[in-house]
């Protein structure tokens, strides 16, 4: 059942469009913030089909992938009936984990209204245990990931949580070799 690896792949992935829904609206008038993550996880989903790692996959040969970690930043207000589309760049993988990046952006005036970086696993259903990519999901990876090379790297990949002037302290302190 192994499938040739994919010739060409868009650089970055771009989602099919998708409305903003009226029970993803809070009390604030905007997009609840859980929704961001409902469209993240669409894009996802969509994007890595791409490379044969869609409900297919999972169905027949029983891996999967899950989130290991996630950051999140909330850019601009998202309201209801807004349309947006998601961008997604493979930024790396190895043998059992992809590393990438997605933009929130409105789908008509272009504007970025959230940005995440993830960390996903490659998991074995059977086992529910972390393993490698089989050979030929790998080769689509490898694809996917020459072809997002040639985008800038994202300047929100691997962003520090916390309150700005007391995260340059703390990094001043480092780089002099000071504990506080």
């Amino acid at each position: 059942m192994e499938k040739k690896a994919p010739v060409f792949f868009f650089a970055p992935f771009v989602s099919s469009t998708m409305r903003i829904e009226p029970a993803w609206i809070d009390h604030n008038g905007h997009m609840n913030m859980a929704y961001y993550h409902v469209l993240f996880d669409r894009t996802v989903e969509e994007g890595f089909s791409v490379v044969g790692l869609g409900r297919e996959y999972t169905e027949e040969r029983k891996g999967s992938f899950f989130a290991a970690e996630i950051h999140t930043l909330y850019k601009r207000e998202l309201k209801l009936r807004d349309q947006v589309r998601v961008t997604l760049q493979l930024i790396d993988y190895d043998e059992k984990r992809i590393h990438y990046y997605l933009e929130i952006r409105h789908a008509v005036e272009g504007w970025v209204a959230a940005t995440m970086e993830g960390l996903s696993l490659h998991v074995n259903m059977e086992t529910r245990k972390v393993s490698p990519f089989p050979d030929d999901i790998a080769a689509n990876l490898a694809v996917m990931k020459a072809a997002h090379a040639r985008l800038k790297r994202p300047s929100d990949i691997g962003r520090i949580i916390g309150i700005p002037e007391k995260l340059e302290k703390h990094e001043s302190l480092l780089a002099l070799g000071t504990r506080h």
